[in-house]
């Protein structure tokens, strides 16, 4: 299913890196009564080539971002948005996470509002102790599962130009931490796909 899926991009030159998506469909799951799951796991290798990230950042973060290459913005550059909702909205759309200065966390929601959470986008702390490039790698890597009111799930497992190897590891990490997460483990689960952003989708399960 992996080669298929692969190999089903070649025919087609495109304008962009396709993604791969590893889509899951439940059973014996019922939304409105069980509990509702959520969980974050780092994958081996960076799903998204194109992933960005923006740096919400003091003085010392601005600094280490603007050398390190990352896209970043000071608390008054928040300002100026002045809680905006299409200009909150446009910011989260223009980056796939947030990182912010642990001593600014807190006053995110009261710059911004509630965009970024509405939007599954609430930054990750960053503190001075820790290197700025390593948690970046970290965002990258992680996915994050949640459950809403549907009983399909899909997210970003990898990019059509990894290796096969690479894109399997990815697969079966992402694939075993979800079933950890069902109350029934593997019997909660109806079917599991892998599909590129063009491509048809391949039933590995």
């Amino acid at each position: 299913a992996v080669v298929s899926t692969q190999s089903g991009h070649y025919g087609r030159e495109r304008k962009f890196l396709e993604t791969v998506e590893l889509q899951i469909a439940l059973k014996n799951y019922d939304p409105a009564r069980d509990k509702r799951f959520t969980g974050t796991v780092k994958l081996r290798h960076v799903p998204k080539k194109s992933f960005k990230v923006c740096i919400i950042g003091d003085d010392r973060h601005l600094d280490e971002a603007k050398s390190l290459g990352y896209d970043c913005k000071s608390a008054e550059d928040l300002k100026k948005l002045n809680k905006n909702k299409k200009l909150v909205k446009k910011l989260a759309k223009g980056y796939d996470a947030f990182m912010a200065s642990d001593g600014l966390i807190k006053q995110i929601p009261r710059l911004l509002g509630p965009g970024l959470n509405k939007a599954g986008k609430f930054p990750t702390s960053l503190s001075h102790q820790e290197s700025m490039e390593e948690k970046v790698e970290t965002v990258k890597r992680t996915i994050k599962f949640q459950m809403k009111k549907v009983l399909c799930l899909s997210v970003a497992v990898g990019n059509v130009s990894m290796e096969m190897d690479e894109l399997n590891a990815n697969i079966m990490l992402a694939v075993n931490f979800l079933v950890s997460l069902l109350k029934k483990n593997w019997q909660n689960v109806r079917s599991l796909h892998i599909k590129s952003t063009m491509g048809k989708p391949h039933r590995i399960y």
